[in-house]
């Protein structure tokens, strides 16, 4: 089949052509960033937390009264807690991965350092908390019960013996051998050395958006907040919902001078810290779906007009002896040449689009693969959106050469 005849043809509807190669244009570019924008967030909201998420939950415990002592309770809580049946471990937590809340700082290699070396979220816990967390633990040790000290919001300084995750101990100690290492938290006469005694495997922050969102350090601490205080317990696999019904009984007869907040799994955690990412992809998925339908319906609206208008000629060529396969090729050919000038303009514009994002909203570039796979499916799409209208211009009767007008 020739080219030429079909370009000829194109020209006399250039305003048809130009719309509907725009719009092909404009659904690539769109098409394309935003499924690596969902991409993206499918990966971020897959990232490992380092805990055993399907059997841990986290609850609040607020103390009233004048005579409400708080370490003591924490105290009877914990031994409470881990004498419940169903109960792998327990420990008290200031804060857990992805909850958005907690404590950050920077950690330093030398006293008096002007810039940290590093930046990392604090988790305090006590000699069970590895456990609680359900966190692997890959080099040196855990802490000892008697390494565990108390301290209030008030109080300065910082324990002497710490443990961070892989990450983070890669980042301040790159030669690796960081067990046994000391480093600096806190500023001026506070600036106190802690000793690296045990790397676990990973462990988020709590902030999805941290910029160092692997580097975590626990440290041996009971720390209230006033007279609240967050528990982590890990049930045994497959029991998790039914102990959360237990230690909420158990710990309301234990102590009725406080009020017990409300139990959430860390499966809950990480859908409420990802809640946005998620809103955003689903609502990225449906502008992909409405470009597409969009674009399909275009082609076919724009495909059967014409149709109707040259169904004279189609009857002249079906009666010069062009086959069914003939015209339906003629269509076909037409809407491929539409879709691929489209295509075209649409690939600069994706990756134009990409560098627009990139700078107004640091977002990553757009991958290389993303427009030549664009392409294929979009032609795949022209393709499949035409054919109706071109099955009905072929089985246009030759004897409709022969009708007047």
């Amino acid at each position: 089949m020739e080219i030429r005849p079909i370009f000829s043809a194109l020209m006399r509807s250039k305003v048809s052509m130009i719309l509907i190669g725009l719009q092909v244009a404009l659904t690539l570019a769109i098409v394309c960033n935003a499924l690596f924008i969902i991409s993206e967030r499918i990966d971020r909201m897959n990232r490992p937390s380092g805990m055993n998420e399907a059997d841990t939950f986290t609850f609040g415990s607020t103390g009233f009264g004048q005579g409400f002592d708080v370490k003591s309770v924490q105290q009877a809580d914990l031994q409470l807690l881990r004498q419940i049946p169903g109960v792998a471990a327990a420990t008290s937590a200031n804060s857990v991965p992805m909850s958005q809340g907690g404590w950050s700082t920077g950690i330093n290699l030398q006293r008096n350092q002007r810039n940290s070396t590093a930046s990392t979220a604090i988790y305090m816990v006590d000699s069970h908390g590895m456990d609680a967390f359900g966190l692997k633990l890959v080099g040196g040790r855990n802490f000892k019960p008697e390494e565990v000290g108390f301290r209030t919001m008030n109080d300065r300084g910082f324990p002497s013996v710490i443990i961070v995750t892989r990450t983070l101990a890669e980042r301040l100690f790159p030669d690796g051998n960081a067990v046994g290492k000391e480093v600096y938290f806190g500023e001026g006469e506070e600036e106190q050395p802690s000793t690296i005694v045990g790397i676990v495997e990973r462990a988020q922050t709590p902030w999805m958006d941290a910029d160092f969102i692997e580097n975590s350090t626990f440290a041996p601490t009971y720390i209230p907040y006033g007279t609240y205080t967050r528990f982590l317990v890990r049930a045994e696999p497959g029991r998790r919902d039914e102990v959360m019904k237990a230690v909420e009984q158990k710990m309301i007869e234990a102590n009725s001078s406080r009020i017990i907040g409300k139990m959430r799994t860390i499966e809950q955690v990480r859908r409420d810290a990802y809640a946005g990412d998620r809103a955003m992809a689903i609502i990225l998925g449906a502008v992909i779906v409405a470009l597409l339908a969009i674009t399909a319906l275009g082609i076919v609206g724009m495909a059967s007009f014409w149709v109707a208008q040259r169904t004279k000629q189609i009857g002249t060529r079906r009666a010069l002896g062009a086959t069914k396969f003939d015209i339906l090729r003629y269509f076909q050919t037409e809407n491929f040449i539409i879709t691929t000038l489209g295509l075209i303009v649409g690939g600069v514009l994706a990756y134009a689009l990409s560098l627009w994002l990139m700078h107004a909203y640091q977002s990553p570039r757009l991958p290389w693969h993303y427009v030549p796979v664009g392409f294929l499916c979009l032609w795949l799409l022209g393709q499949l959106a035409v054919l109706g209208p071109a099955l009905r211009a072929s089985r246009v009767p030759p004897a409709v050469a022969t009708r007047s007008v």
